[in-house]
């Protein structure tokens, strides 16, 4: 193969890899259980504001909304919303031209 016709196709590869968007991921819950009303810490990266627009606990039939109270690129505080009950799992909605709803693999327990 000529060097010329392997330029463009290394162009192109590294076109496409630039061009994906960073994807949220969840690592850890601090504290791992809670009652509604307390603030609970979900670290990870890629959770910024630019990436995550909302923030869920789900149950896999249920879905509620939690209030984010602090958000960074590595942290996400919110406070566990009066609905919800039992073991559940954080969800996220991403932010850009075309939005997803991504289970996270960390769970909470409310008690």
């Amino acid at each position: 193969m000529k060097l010329s016709s392997v330029v463009p196709l290394l162009f192109a590869a590294t076109l496409v890899l630039f061009a994906q968007e960073a994807m949220p991921r969840m690592s850890s819950v601090d504290p791992t259980s809670g009652k509604a009303g307390d603030v609970i810490a979900v670290t990870g990266e890629n959770l910024d504001k630019g990436t995550v627009g909302k923030l869920y606990l789900t149950d896999g039939k249920n879905d509620i909304e939690c209030a984010v109270t602090a958000q960074t690129a590595t942290e996400i505080k919110f406070k566990i919303p009066a609905k919800a009950t039992g073991r559940m799992a954080l969800m996220i909605l991403t932010v850009g031209k075309e939005p997803k709803l991504i289970e996270q693999p960390v769970k909470v327990t409310i008690e």
